[in-house]
């Protein structure tokens, strides 16, 4: 008996220790400065969103956050880079959407895809963002039906997007079905190049969000045709729904969110996620979010993890009927 108490009095001893290692480490984070992953180019709203974060969040904790591009593979390399850094929360992912559909178009082997579902930990969503139907200003198009009597009058109507699997490539995909329009998917490495080559008028229209084209409907280089949200967006409340326009179930909207490698610790996630619903609150943040088409969400970790995981299981079967694989 006094065996065994000796033994239970030991291990108590070694776990409150244990914890009191944990608490003393999570206290003292961070201690050094902090990456920011983007899997994109510079340039793009997913970039420009964590750049704005991480000075804020620089400021909060005392340390300097890094931003770091690793574009390549419709998001997929950062991510992957993301998922095989150390759970200690000074490496992190700042992506889109597109982090939960990429691999499901783009085929990726073990070694350098990533988990979608149990691979990382959701930190918070950061935001949500409306999707466009947007026209080159040369096109010629000044509505939808404009667009699809084109797509139909014997040829295939190019659609530029940010990359194969992102979702205004599914997006796409869901419109031409919908609509019985011939389109051809051109992916771009990233926002920012799809946008610079529908303005060259090398290809007319994109599926997009809002704020890498707002600054160009004012001079006419760009038109925004529809929106893909269930009602008119307030950050461009003129322009029709695709539904209102007879396009019916042709719902997909964008996000972003921060996730950290599987195993991050509950509380860095907790500082984390609480520096970040602050950060969300800051009226100069939700102002440049606007111009950049994004809405704050804010909320626990589990908003962003349910979230991915209802896109995953969603457009898993939409992919699956549509044949959508990567051109």
């Amino acid at each position: 008996m006094k065996h065994t108490r000796r033994h239970v009095f030991a291990a108590a001893i070694s776990l409150a220790a244990a914890c009191a290692t944990g608490l003393a480490w999570a206290d003292s984070y961070p201690s050094k400065p902090i990456t920011l992953v983007v899997a994109y180019p510079a340039g793009g709203d997913t970039d420009a969103l964590a750049r704005l974060f991480a000075e804020k969040l620089s400021t909060r904790v005392g340390q300097p956050v890094v931003v770091d591009n690793r574009p390549g593979a419709s998001g997929i390399i950062g991510s992957a880079y993301v998922s095989k850094a150390a759970p200690d929360g000074y490496t992190l992912l700042l992506a889109p959407s597109t982090f939960s559909i990429a691999q499901l178009v783009l085929k990726t082997n073990g070694s350098s895809g990533y988990d979608v579902l149990n691979g990382f930990t959701p930190i918070v969503q950061t935001g949500s963002q409306p999707l466009f139907l947007v026209a080159a200003g040369g096109s010629g198009f000044a509505s939808v039906k404009d667009a699809v009597a084109a797509a139909k009058d014997g040829k295939s109507l190019s659609y530029a997007s940010p990359g194969s699997g992102s979702p205004m490539h599914i997006l796409g995909e869901m419109f031409a079905r919908t609509s019985g329009a011939s389109l051809s998917h051109v992916p771009y490495k990233g926002v920012a190049p799809a946008v610079n080559d529908v303005l060259g008028g090398h290809v007319p229209v994109t599926f997009i969000t809002l704020g890498p084209v707002a600054p160009y409907f004012a001079n006419g280089k760009m038109r925004p045709l529809a929106v893909a949200s269930a009602q008119r967006s307030p950050l461009a409340p003129n322009v029709p729904t695709l539904a209102e326009l007879g396009y019916k179930d042709v719902e997909v909207a964008a996000w972003n969110g921060l996730w950290g490698p599987r195993n991050l610790p509950p509380e860095i996630v907790k500082m984390l996620n609480g520096h970040f619903n602050e950060i969300l609150k800051m009226p100069d943040i939700a102002a440049r979010m606007a111009v950049l088409g994004t809405t704050p969400v804010g909320g626990g970790a589990d908003v962003l993890g349910k979230t991915n995981a209802a896109d995953y299981t969603r457009f898993g079967k939409v992919i699956k009927e549509l044949g959508i694989q990567a051109d």
